[in-house]
């Protein structure tokens, strides 16, 4: 297939989060995102990369011999050349997971993909750039994340979750309790929330969501890349 994408890395790990939480996956991280969420833990992605075929990403991710792929980033949907790798994956059969902001258009992806949208709290400093329309295409495989830096983004994701009824309109709605950047003893943009105080809204308001960690910084060290 032809076509040149700017990756930042691949690399077989376990899947850390969403509802395919735990399973081996294949990740496929492109560079580049538009926005600058203050949590945001691959910010190198941001910078760091260099062009690849599309053939040779879909001979490497297939090597690995493992039918779960996640397209990640960055923001993978900034460069529309991805369309042609999703499916070409999903026509070897792959399950192919998008981690995408919901900043951009997500109606272009194959229909046999499944998207992850990680829709931006007020916490992220990036709220604005959340793209409504996207709701409107959400599929019952789909999923949507919240990262929760506070009671307020609490409160916010919860009027959406309940106003947009999310919970009926796909598989699961995430909620993550932030973790925090650092930069040795100095931390990058806002400090974590306590996993348990997320936990206890959660059950206090009896939400119909799904509380994650990030399963990979429990593993291995929360700055470990490719993993």
């Amino acid at each position: 297939m032809d076509g040149i994408l700017r990756i930042n890395e691949v690399f077989f790990s376990i899947q850390g989060e969403s509802t395919w939480a735990g399973c081996p996956c294949v990740f496929v991280r492109l560079s580049g995102c538009p926005l600058r969420c203050h949590y945001c833990d691959t910010e190198y992605a941001f910078r760091e990369g260099k062009p690849r075929p599309i053939d040779e990403l879909i001979a490497e991710v297939v090597s690995h011999g493992c039918p779960l792929v996640e397209i990640t980033g960055g923001e993978p949907l900034a460069q529309k050349g991805v369309h042609g790798l999703i499916t070409a994956l999903c026509d070897r059969g792959m399950k192919v997971l998008i981690e995408t902001s919901g900043a951009i258009d997500i109606r272009p992806c194959d229909p046999r993909s499944i998207r992850i949208l990680d829709l931006k709290t007020p916490g992220s400093g990036e709220v604005e750039r959340n793209l409504w329309s996207n709701l409107e295409d959400l599929r019952p495989a789909d999923e949507i994340k919240f990262v929760i830096t506070s009671r307020a983004d609490y409160e916010w994701a919860k009027e959406i979750l309940l106003r947009e009824r999310l919970a009926d309109r796909c598989r699961a709605v995430l909620m993550s309790a932030v973790f925090e950047q650092r930069r040795g003893l100095e931390i990058l943009g806002c400090p974590s929330l306590d996993p348990r105080q997320l936990a206890e809204w959660i059950l206090a308001d009896r939400l119909p969501v799904r509380m994650q960690t990030q399963l990979h910084k429990l593993i291995w060290d929360p700055g470990t890349r490719g993993v």
